[in-house]
């Protein structure tokens, strides 16, 4: 695939010249901060960063790149660790300049820019007593976040982000600016909710929003390892317990400034005040621990509440898949133990964690698996890992051991036998194709090093590749999940 050369780097600045967008090359002032990533390990040198400020910007942007088959990605929150925002010698598309939000409180709705964030989006909503379903996270790009289905704080409540997804702006692989809805472009729709990065770059998103109270009960507690039988137990509970109000993620890391000895965290989550989440909680809370650092606290704080693990610098990689409880304490005991290993054995990889997500799930499954492109619905939880280290030389080693313990979380825990479920693949967690060779992302494939379409979206496939040909057939928007790489058994 032709990378984007200087000339024609000139060519795309010309094309852009009545605009007010920015092309940036390799050798002027300010690139290599725009080719800076949430992980080291994701960065790639492009050709160059365009940073755009509107649709018709971007829509001249992809033909050019369509026209020339040059390589494309776009660029939002820059948390993929997958490298799916970044190219070797393509071409960039910086969305850092349309981050506009604007609320309606009389039809409790929130347009929002591809290139925001969640803490813009939840700033602007709280001012009208509002929310919408986000990340659990505020730092994150709303755009990754919702166009791969989105998990929040609220989803118990109010279910996914694409489950309150009004209708999108975007930019198809011909230049085309359209709008879809459950009214205008209805199968652009469908596919977009679940796997939209594979259809265009989403400009403008308008989310139904919810009345929210000011204050929640949250934070993390740190407990010694002695403590994982009763965490597990509680856990165990979760689901038979929860009135949709409330949330629990809980794992290994270690804590703050404090390399080993390896913890149990625990993060609490409840829609309501102190007094009902302290009942709810009450025997974790019982729990002799570390470290409490649960209180009542305004909501929007508790969308910054893990920033600890989103910092930027080092490098990092995040993967994952689902469980269903009950959970096995054997295989909790032995997940601590791979965790434990790993921190003692490598430098400088502190910080890295595995999180078991407890997310009321009865909402997400009220709607069908056929009724979106998003196919992970089911009686089931996420569980994230995520990886930090320094030392370039380890990419791999630090990415296949991370696989390895997903890979056993999955075999023992995970959903593939429950029938009738989604698929127990939640595609912004899972493996991507960080290759800008349609051949190497096969090879990677093959080789296990990332999950399959089938695997993501299992009987909905077909429908989505079908509407590739439709609306890209030449397949440009490949850089998150390629759907047109043929199947291959794990």
């Amino acid at each position: 695939m032709p990378f984007l050369t200087y000339k024609r780097a000139i060519q795309l600045r010309q094309n852009l010249q009545d605009t007010q967008a920015t092309v940036i090359t390799p050798d002027q002032e300010g690139y290599p901060e725009l080719i800076n990533r949430w992980s080291e390990a994701s960065e790639k040198e492009a050709g160059a960063v365009v940073i755009v400020t509107s649709s018709h910007e971007i829509s001249l942007v992809i033909t050019f790149a369509t026209y020339h088959y040059i390589p494309f990605v776009v660029q939002g929150g820059g948390f993929s660790t997958s490298g799916a925002s970044s190219t070797h010698g393509g071409i960039v598309i910086n969305l850092s300049m349309m981050r506009r939000v604007v609320v309606d409180p009389a039809s409790q709705t929130v347009a929002v820019q591809g290139g925001a964030t969640w803490d813009e989006v939840d700033q602007a909503s709280a001012k009208e007593g509002l929310a919408v379903v986000g990340c659990t996270t505020s730092a994150a790009g709303v755009g990754g976040t919702t166009l791969g289905g989105g998990f929040g704080w609220l989803t118990g409540r109010h279910g996914l982000v694409i489950d309150n997804l009004i209708s999108v702006k975007i930019v198809l692989a011909d230049g085309r600016i359209m709008t879809a809805s459950a009214d205008e472009n209805q199968d652009l729709f469908w596919a977009i909710r679940g796997a939209g990065q594979s259809f265009g770059v989403v400009t403008e998103f308008v989310l139904r929003a919810h009345p929210q109270r000011p204050s929640v009960f949250g934070g993390f507690i740190y407990l010694p390892i002695e403590q994982l039988s009763a965490v597990v137990e509680f856990a165990n509970q979760f689901d038979t317990q929860t009135t949709g109000d409330e949330a629990l993620f809980f794992g290994f890391t270690t804590r703050p400034h404090a390399p080993l000895p390896i913890v149990i965290v625990a993060l609490l989550f409840y829609n309501g005040p102190s007094t009902a989440a302290e009942a709810f909680f009450g025997p974790l809370l019982a729990l002799e621990s570390i470290q409490n650092e649960t209180h009542e606290m305004p909501y929007l704080k508790m969308n910054t509440i893990l920033g600890r693990f989103v910092a930027p610098g080092t490098r990092k990689s995040v993967s994952g898949t689902t469980f269903a409880l009950p959970l096995d304490l054997q295989l909790m005991q032995e997940v601590h133990d791979d965790f434990d290993k790993f921190i003692r054995t490598y430098p400088r990889v502190e910080g890295s964690a595995v999180i078991f997500e407890l997310i009321p799930y009865t909402r997400v499954n009220q709607i069908p698996v056929e009724a979106t492109a998003y196919a992970n619905r089911g009686r089931y939880h996420n569980v994230v890992s995520i990886f930090r280290w320094y030392d370039q030389e380890l990419d791999m080693k630090m990415m296949n051991l991370e696989r390895a313990m997903i890979r056993k979380i999955r075999d023992r825990a995970g959903v593939v036998s429950i029938a009738g479920q989604g698929v127990g693949v939640y595609a912004n967690y899972a493996g991507t194709n960080s290759s800008d060779s349609v051949s190497q992302a096969l090879i990677n494939t093959i080789l296990g090093h990332e999950t399959n379409a089938e695997e993501l979206f299992g009987k909905n496939l077909p429908r989505l590749q079908e509407l590739k040909t439709v609306y890209d057939p030449k397949n440009m928007f490949r850089k998150w999940h390629n759907l047109l790489i043929p199947s291959t058994a794990h």
